[in-house]
């Protein structure tokens, strides 16, 4: 025994020093854009049920309330408006919208290396939500969100490699005016990160300032058009099955200004949109289609993400449940229908109905994006930070949740077969006359960096271990490595003479740099 104890010491440390290296692209066992697709909670046959199902609410349902420019838009590309006021849309109308809808988009960040490709069955993590309090686990109660906490969630994402973009999480509360907090979000989301950023508007009426200051935050007018690096989250309908107006109005600025648009139909299951799980679903559809054939209306082939979000209720009391198995499943339904359509999709998983970043949200989170991945959703939306049903949002679940993410990711890369990983050459080196353990072997220290992940802050030591380095907890780790990164300028800053000249032109809430 004790002869093999040196290779096994050698072959610790020379793990130890592998780890310690950083990490080259090429070698990294995750990254943004890893293709998923191999978890499907529906068969062919019930993905046309659905499909079919969505066509036929379409045509006899439709939906209510379109603005007047929208009933034009949607007249000229065939729907029909009824007596009713109601737009149904003929299939030939939607299968229109499919044709020419675009594909295989790309959401651009600041920097090139943050670019997110759309297509097949690639997925990318990320936030999202509104949530109107902010955890604070120090001091354990909910306090309003601020523009500071926004600005401190943008900085930490940046810095967190599992979480892919940032939608904003969280509503500026300290920010009376309506205008002035639509303009200090897309502030400070992009001034806090180069990564895409998603925002939103409250009326129509904001989105030019909007986008003048958008323009100066990228150069020029051009140089904006060229790289897009924000998407604006639409709300385009009230379920069940109406337009929600103004945000319409909202969406045909957004596509005039070349913003790559989320469709976003948000029904709860048992109160604005059916109970049952499938016909959740279909209605998410048919509402998204719809949006679908508006947008290419205005402008065809704009950049867009179907953006099916049902949630689901707990139909005990009517409350949202967003860490649900059935919101999982939901979740992963929508995906297939997005793949079924070739189209680039969007729905939301890693809500926690818990209140703080405890077991529950742990296992909670856990599931949705685990299933999300493996359906091979796009864009996973509200995947970090998330608690109490989407009031709540903490930023030491960011940094957790990015070690969440990274075992998510490793499920959707899956198990590569090959003649290397079937393993028959190790087993005979070590087997025969070798070491009888495979520590150190060549085979284990080349895979330990490409093919397994490690956890930032999660704890893997033996218990005297743990003990012997002072019990470390998990939430107090979280907290040391947020106070470390918002203890650091925002790598995102712009320079300080396109900063003078906005804070000029717009009230900018957050202190200079």
């Amino acid at each position: 025994m004790s002869e093999h104890r040196p290779l096994r010491a050698g072959g610790r440390a020379a793990r130890q020093a592998l780890r310690a290296a950083p990490l080259a692209d090429d070698i990294r066992p995750i990254r943004p854009g890893l293709s998923g697709g191999r978890y499907n909670p529906l068969s062919d046959d019930e993905i046309g049920r659905i499909h079919q199902a969505a066509l036929v609410a379409l045509e006899e349902i439709g939906l209510a309330d379109a603005p007047p420019s929208g009933v034009e838009y949607l007249k000229g590309a065939g729907a029909i408006e009824g007596a009713d006021g109601r737009i149904r849309f003929p299939r030939k109308v939607v299968e229109w919208a499919l044709e020419v809808a675009a594909r295989d988009i790309t959401l651009y960040g600041r920097e090139a290396k943050h670019d997110l490709l759309l297509s097949g069955t690639r997925v990318h993590y990320g936030t999202a939500g509104a949530a109107v309090h902010v955890v604070d686990v120090e001091q354990n109660h909910y306090r309003d969100s601020t523009v500071q906490d926004l600005f401190d969630a943008a900085r930490i994402v940046d810095r967190l490699d599992n979480v892919h973009f940032f939608q904003r999480p969280l509503v500026c509360r300290d920010i009376a005016d309506n205008l002035e907090m639509d303009l200090n979000t897309i502030y400070a989301a992009t001034t806090g990160t180069s990564k895409h950023v998603g925002t939103s508007f409250s009326e129509p009426a904001f989105v030019p300032a909007c986008f003048d200051l958008i323009h100066a935050i990228a150069g020029s007018e051009a140089a904006w058009r060229a790289r897009p690096f924000v998407s604006a989250s639409i709300c385009f309908v009230v379920p069940p099955m109406k337009f929600a107006t103004e945000a319409c109005l909202v969406m045909e600025q957004c596509i005039k200004g070349g913003m790559p648009v989320l469709l976003l139909s948000a029904g709860q299951a048992g109160a604005t949109a059916p109970a049952s799980i499938a016909g959740a679903i279909v209605q998410a559809v048919a509402e998204c289609l719809a949006g679908l054939v508006y947008l290419n209306a205005v402008s065809p082939g704009h950049p867009a993400v179907f953006g099916t979000w049902p949630f689901v209720s707990d139909l005990r009391t009517g409350a949202m449940s967003g860490g649900s198995g059935e919101q999982a499943l939901l979740t992963a339904g929508c995906a297939q229908m997005h793949r079924f359509y070739g189209l680039p999709g969007g729905a939301a998983a890693g809500i926690a109905d818990a209140k703080l970043p405890d077991m529950q949200a742990g296992y909670e989170q856990a599931h949705s994006n685990v299933m999300a991945g493996l359906s091979g959703l796009n864009m996973v939306y509200e995947a970090v930070g998330m608690h109490a049903s989407l009031l709540g949002f903490c930023l030491e679940s960011l940094i957790i949740g990015d070690d969440l993410l990274g075992q998510s990711l490793r499920c959707v890369r899956g198990i590569e077969v090959s003649e290397d990983s079937l393993s028959l050459a190790a087993m005979r080196e070590v087997c025969l006359g070798g070491p009888g353990h495979y520590l150190g072997s060549n085979q284990t220290l080349a895979l330990m960096q490409s093919d397994y992940v490690y956890p930032r802050i999660g704890n893997r030591n033996s218990p005297k271990e743990w003990v012997e380095r002072g019990k470390p907890d998990l939430i107090t780790e979280a907290t040391r490595v947020k106070q470390e990164i918002l203890a650091k300028p925002s790598a995102a800053m712009l320079d300080h003479e396109t900063d003078r000249q906005i804070r000029q032109r717009f009230n900018i809430h957050l202190p200079p740099s």
